[in-house]
């Protein structure tokens, strides 16, 4: 299989809303980030979120299988402390080996929903 990723990915927007209209799991307003690792090992990654008006966090540590994809999402985060609504930030993704970043937002504070979906920046390389 050809290679693709990068271990080194930027989200500069991120916000999760602090209302919804329903309490059930999928209408639950939430950021994640969706990760694809192609690769034949598990890759360990690093996630430190940046705020406009006060110290970073993290990192927080996720494992992506071999050959898989995981949707984190960021709501469920709380090593090293639950992230924070209605605040904005933005992320910082490295990973151990090179894996494909997407980020993507559901706001459910009205009944019209909106969804937002970027592929993640790929700050680096390799």
């Amino acid at each position: 299989m050809r290679k693709i990723g990068c271990t080194v990915w930027a989200i500069p927007e991120g916000y999760i809303p602090g209302s919804s209209v329903s309490d059930a799991h999928d209408l639950v307003s939430h950021e994640a980030a969706c990760f694809l690792n192609p690769g034949d090992r598990d890759v360990e990654v690093k996630i430190t979120l940046f705020f406009e008006a006060r110290e970073p966090v993290g990192p927080y540590l996720v494992t992506v299988p071999a050959k898989r994809t995981l949707h984190m999402r960021f709501n469920d985060l709380t090593d090293p402390a639950p992230v924070p609504r209605d605040t904005s930030y933005a992320s910082l993704i490295e990973a151990s080996a090179p894996v494909v970043v997407q980020h993507t937002r559901l706001d459910s504070r009205q009944p019209a929903m909106a969804l937002l979906t970027t592929i993640a920046f790929p700050a680096a390389q390799t």
